[in-house]
């Protein structure tokens, strides 16, 4: 019961929340401030603005936004005005229709925030495709949606500069989380009854969502002005915190071992449940850390990781004595990775102490922290170098412009009342670039929309009192604003009593409104699926080997980046720091579109289970390469040993020559020559460290060849 009320304080604490309430606030105020002073027909109006802008305003830095929500005001004044005029001739505004569909879809070639300006705009074609105007109203009534737009970027800007760490703190909080929830998953590897197959399944999953917030954290931190150039302690504490988690990220990947070996081996011992109670204890306490940070709160560490790690080492240490057979050194590994992890919970904890912010110094090293974001180019040509079949937004612009005028031409025919907008409105939310994330959309638009319509019926017709209705109206706004990111379904079930009851207030009859909307809503998205079938169809299995040849590289460049570090080369913080993170980045990409390729036609599934062992196999290296990168940097690894060289060496050939049938390019290293071993020199006593690193260096060498024979499965034609 705890946990479920923790976890309902965290929602109200996190940024899904805090956008719910600015969208609701922003869109609603005009409305009811103008309604005060009867003119509550211009306050519509004004909202109609702000809630097409409210699009744009997703998690970003604020100089983002705001240059977004710019650009997008812009096309809101001019699309309205288009439409406006077009809208009086049914060809002229079905040809609008047709060329806005694809030139705003097009926008996706500029990024997230891009295309969400081109849907803003989609939006405000499609409001006011059937609102009567005269010809001489058009740029009034343009004027004022504009004016509405301008008032929701106005309030949004004040409402984080009043707050400007408060976004940081909610992503990074969020992004704790799911690196709680990554590890739980990691400690069941260690339990014999999970099935490891499936618990990777999850792993690859989870590891999407972490890769994602931690590419918002980075630019909420690191292209934020007030982040990169003010030193306060709330700016400190934040970049610390951040720099650490990653770290603990980092030794999450780096405990991963051969689980069925250390199951068989260690399975009476008792040791491997042990150590599965200590990581989810581990994971309970990154919960409690993401509340910290949520709620912006101190609280006390409770847990002492070093009493339960110390009986974790004696009952190790036993199992050494007792079975003279049976090596314990991967266990002895598998505890300084828990120790290592300790120390990175117990280090974020001393920075939300209560005198820690007053301590605090820059974070360590010569990180140059720009170098971490990326930077997205606007330029002309690469809208214009998408003109063709072979780019997959070209084939969705195109998909888009042509369901769109096979929609409008829909409405004109079939639509039962007025509100024939509301199958294109359809058909935009739900058409993705890929079948599987339409497909998605699709099911989660039509659960949600006669969910929320039997919701908001039962609302209107049992509760007449218009107070307690319009109180409804703005619970389920916000909610719908609320969960838009975090669960589409659940945001339409919200979205749609609040449009009925809306209607309701507008004097539109309710039966009527709420059959309209779901027979326009069944409609559109039964448009939008076939289109998204037989209408330049993208499969995930043509863009899938540009996925593998990505991960590949990365891999290469992180295990290369390792190898000059211990042949003696002096490799930056940053370069390592980036490699790590290139790694992170692809993989998280390969697994998300392994996932769309598992929600396609069986027919388009093709190599499925291929492309599944080779996302495990690129798991299990990046993670062996990590644990050798950890023990690098502790100096566990003497510099120019020449076993590990010849391995490293060994493993990145093969995966270099894996690459180049994948169409990468040959990827250069100099580790230099090993000195030769001076005969009259002592030799080193063999240390149990060593014999681990070899394996752990064997291991990588055996992944390479088996990511080269299943990439050659992968491109065999079927």
């Amino acid at each position: 019961m705890s946990i479920n009320t923790r976890e309902i304080k965290s929602f109200f604490y996190s940024q899904y929340f805090s956008d719910g309430i600015r969208i609701c606030i922003g869109i609603l105020l005009p409305s009811l401030l103008l309604m005060q002073f009867d003119k509550f027909d211009l306050g519509l109006t004004l909202s109609l603005g702000a809630l097409c802008i409210c699009v744009i305003d997703t998690p970003g830095p604020v100089s983002h936004k705001r240059n977004a929500m710019a650009a997008g005001n812009l096309c809101l004044f001019l699309v309205a005005a288009i439409t406006g005029f077009a809208r009086l001739n049914v060809f002229t505004l079905g040809f609008e229709i047709t060329f806005f569909a694809f030139l705003f879809s097009m926008f996706t070639v500029y990024g997230n925030r891009a295309a969400s300006v081109g849907t803003s705009s989609l939006l405000i074609m499609i409001f006011m495709m059937d609102k009567a105007l005269a010809a001489p109203e058009v740029l009034g009534y343009s004027a004022t949606i504009l004016a509405g737009g301008v008032w929701y970027m106005i309030f949004s800007l004040l409402f984080f500069g009043i707050r400007p760490y408060r976004a940081a703190q909610q992503a990074l909080g969020e992004n704790v989380t799911d690196i709680a929830r990554f590890l739980r998953i990691k400690a069941d590897f260690y339990l014999s009854d999970t099935d490891i197959d499936e618990n990777y399944r999850k792993l690859v999953s989870k590891q999407i969502q972490v890769s994602q917030h931690q590419d918002a954290v980075r630019e909420l931190l690191f292209k934020s002005r007030i982040m990169a150039r003010e030193s306060t302690a709330p700016s400190r504490i934040l970049v610390l915190t951040f720099v650490d988690l990653v770290d603990i990220y980092e030794q999450i990947m780096a405990t991963h071992y051969d689980y069925s070996h250390i199951r068989e081996k260690f399975k009476d011992t008792g040791v491997l449940t042990e150590i599965a109670r200590i990581i989810h204890n581990m994971a309970d306490e990154l919960d409690d850390i993401a509340y910290i940070i949520l709620s912006n709160t101190r609280r006390r560490h409770l847990t002492d990781f070093n009493i339960e790690l110390e009986k974790l080492k004696i009952k190790i240490d036993s199992i050494g004595k007792n079975n003279q057979e049976t090596s314990n050194l991967v266990l002895k590994k598998v505890l300084v990775n828990l120790r290592s992890l300790s120390e990175g919970i117990n280090n974020i904890y001393k920075y939300y102490s209560s005198k820690a912010a007053e301590s605090l110094n820059e974070p360590k090293g010569d990180v140059e922290y720009s170098a971490f974001v990326t930077h997205q180019d606007f330029a002309p040509h690469i809208f214009f170098d998408n003109f063709t079949l072979a780019s997959g937004a070209f084939k969705h612009a195109l998909r888009v412009a042509l369901v769109c005028l096979i929609g409008f031409i829909t409405a004109k025919l079939v639509s039962l009342g007025h509100h024939s907008y509301w199958v294109l409105l359809t058909i935009i939310v739900i058409l993705k670039p890929g079948f599987s994330l339409s497909k998605q959309r699709n099911y989660q638009r039509l659960i949600g929309t006669i969910g929320g319509g039997v919701i908001g019926i039962a609302i209107l017709t049992f509760i007449p009192n218009v107070t307690v209705q319009f109180i409804f109206l703005v619970i389920f706004m916000m909610g719908a604003y609320s969960f838009q990111r975090l669960n589409y379904v659940v945001s339409v079930i919200f979205m749609t009593p609040y449009v009925l009851i809306l209607f309701k207030f507008l004097g539109v009859g309710l039966l009527n409104v709420a059959q309209e909307r779901i027979l326009d809503t069944v409609i559109g998205s039964t448009i939008a699926l076939v289109a998204s079938y037989l209408i330049f169809p993208t499969w995930e299995f043509e863009q899938i080997q540009e996925a593998l040849r990505d991960v590949l590289v990365a891999n290469i460049n992180y295990l290369v980046t390792i190898a000059e570090s211990i042949s003696g080369k002096m490799i930056s913080i940053t370069s390592y720091k980036l490699a790590r993170k290139e790694v992170y980045v692809k993989s998280a990409n390969l697994s998300a579109a392994f996932e769309r390729m598992t929600s396609e036609p069986k027919s388009k599934q093709r190599k499925i289970k291929d492309v599944h062992k080779f996302v495990v196999l690129n798991h299990i290296l990046s993670s062996y390469i990590a644990t050798i990168a950890s023990a690098q940097s502790k100096k566990e690894i003497p510099v120019a040993h020449p076993e590990a060289m010849k391995l490293i060496k060994k493993s990145i050939t093969v995966l270099n020559d894996t690459g180049q049938k994948l169409h990468a390019e040959n990827i250069e290293f100099n580790i230099g020559k090993i000195p030769p071993v001076n005969p009259e020199a002592q030799k080193p006593v063999p240390q149990p460290e060593d014999a681990l690193m070899k394996e752990q260096l064997g291991f990588i060498n055996k992944i390479s060849y088996d990511i080269a024979k299943i990439t050659d499965s992968i491109l065999i034609e079927p």
